[in-house]
């Protein structure tokens, strides 16, 4: 049976999420909901029908949601998003792009989503609420918290674990068994050798 799902928030990231869910057979786009300032007409064809403060309204017809806002950089608005929907007792689905292979012993958490040609790997662990973007690569045992974007192409080799909030840019590779910590942003196309403890920005070689 199809189920009706709201959209939290348009633009670039709305878009590709649409590519995805129109997949899908379990689900209907109901709307995109947008913050008051970010007002605009449709998105790929699907109309915005409320803002933020419509969410309690909207989700006592449609308790299921889905986070469009992309996340370059900072998690913060997402995390929030994410906080107000389990508030208002939002439903937040997992969904994985038919064009994706996640491996049957791997475990996903809620609101997330995994995009066309990604591969999860046996037994990898992924939070609440992450972007597995394109064509990214999650290896066997690897851990990921909650929050995190893993961008297109990035290569998370066995066993690393990856901390909360965190931001894996387009191409990076993260060498097998490193752990990064929560707040982390790995620039595009870097390689990371070693731990990183400490939030910031890494880019470049990191060894």
């Amino acid at each position: 049976m199809t189920s009706k799902l709201l959209l939290i928030g348009g633009g670039g990231h709305c878009r590709s999420c649409v590519d995805v869910i129109e997949q899908l057979a379990d689900w209907q786009i109901a709307g995109i909901v947008e913050a008051e300032a970010d007002l605009q007409v449709d998105c790929l064809g699907y109309s915005v029908i409320g803002t933020d403060a419509d969410l309690p309204k909207l989700l006592l017809d449609i308790p299921h949601c889905f986070i469009t806002v992309g996340q370059v950089k900072a998690a913060t608005v997402r995390q929030r998003l994410f906080q107000q929907l389990k508030a208002l007792n939002a439903q937040l689905p997992t969904l994985i792009s038919p064009f994706a292979y996640v491996s049957p012993t791997a475990q996903l958490g809620e609101g997330t989503i995994v995009m066309h040609q990604a591969l999860v790997n046996v037994q990898a662990q992924i939070g609440d609420n992450c972007i597995i973007n394109s064509q990214a690569l999650i290896e066997h045992d690897v851990h990921i918290g909650d929050h995190c974007h893993i961008s297109t192409g990035a290569k998370v080799n066995g066993e690393v674990k990856i901390g909360q909030g965190c931001m894996i840019g387009s191409g990076a590779v993260i060498k097998q068994c490193v752990q990064i910590a929560d707040g982390v942003v790995i620039g595009a196309g870097s390689l990371v050798l070693r731990d990183i403890e400490q939030a910031g920005v890494y880019t470049g070689v990191i060894k």
